[in-house]
């Protein structure tokens, strides 16, 4: 089994594909041809780093196509009023007595460093479908867990500015 996307997420790979196809090969494959008319290509750097950046790019575009050929396109079912994805969550940790803020999205957009968590991630999957006032148990492993209280929930905000995580 592959990723789980949402539509939109196959939408904005598609639109990368079709962008590094179209815009990002020709550029690389103009500046290996600037760089090998330079001459001597046993010294020549820009030949090397020009091939290397169109490397890099079309091993991009086949990451991509074969993620979308085993893709599992998902659909958020969740109500207006429950943690669904690409919904903004403000959580209360007892543990803690700390309040966090996350939005829940898909795994490939995950990301700690701007409080993005994955749908796969133990919070992702506890938090999932309640409601605001519901308490949910994180289960970390087997050994760890700890609860967490659905404070407030904005499905406002919507997916637009999220990015495809590089790998």
């Amino acid at each position: 089994m592959g990723e789980r996307l949402t539509k939109s997420d196959v939408e904005k790979i598609q639109k990368e594909i079709e962008h590094r196809k179209l815009v990002v090969r020709k550029e690389a494959i103009e500046a290996v041809k600037e760089a090998r008319a330079q001459g001597d290509l046993s010294e020549n750097f820009e030949y090397y780093a020009a091939k290397k950046d169109k490397n890099q790019n079309e091993s991009r575009i086949r990451y991509l196509e074969r993620m979308l050929k085993n893709a599992t396109v998902i659909e958020d079912d969740s109500s207006d009023d429950q943690v669904g994805i690409n919904t903004v969550v403000t959580l209360y940790i007892p543990e803690d007595d700390v309040e966090e803020t996350y939005k829940l999205v898909t795994s490939i957009r995950s990301s700690s460093l701007r409080d993005m968590v994955s749908i796969e991630s133990p919070l992702g999957k506890a938090i999932r479908g309640k409601r605001v006032g519901d308490t949910a148990t994180v289960d970390v492993d087997a050994s760890y867990s700890y609860d967490v209280i659905i404070r407030k929930i904005d499905k406002s905000v919507g997916d637009e500015d999220d990015q495809i995580r590089r790998y």
